[in-house]
């Protein structure tokens, strides 16, 4: 018996018989092969989509992570100007009673 090495669709198939596409497991070795060739072409398309959907959010998150050093810095600067206004605030009556209500008699007239 020799054994012979036959093309099935592009594959190498070893084979004693002259015809290995044309039997029944030949039939069936090939839905296999062509199985696993649409399974592993599938699973490279999930996988680029993946990767893509990967740096896609990525640059989103470092978008966001951006978004958030500025609104922090925003709101610093906001509380330093709160701060200020707070101590004029607490400066306006204390001036006001010394110059107006704590002034001596005569200065008033």
């Amino acid at each position: 018996m020799y054994i012979r090495f036959s093309r099935c669709k592009n594959f190498l198939i070893q084979s004693s018989e002259a015809e290995p596409c044309s039997t029944p497991a030949g039939h069936s070795g090939q839905a296999i092969l062509d199985l696993l060739h649409t399974a592993a072409d599938k699973a490279e398309t999930d996988s680029r989509q993946a990767l893509e959907t990967a740096q896609r959010l990525s640059s989103q998150l470092r978008a966001a992570q951006d978004r958030i050093a500025e609104l922090e810095a925003e709101l610093k600067s906001y509380r330093e100007k709160a701060d200020h206004a707070e101590e004029w605030l607490s400066k306006i009556p204390a001036e006001i009673e010394d110059r107006l209500i704590n002034q001596p008699q005569e200065k008033r007239r």
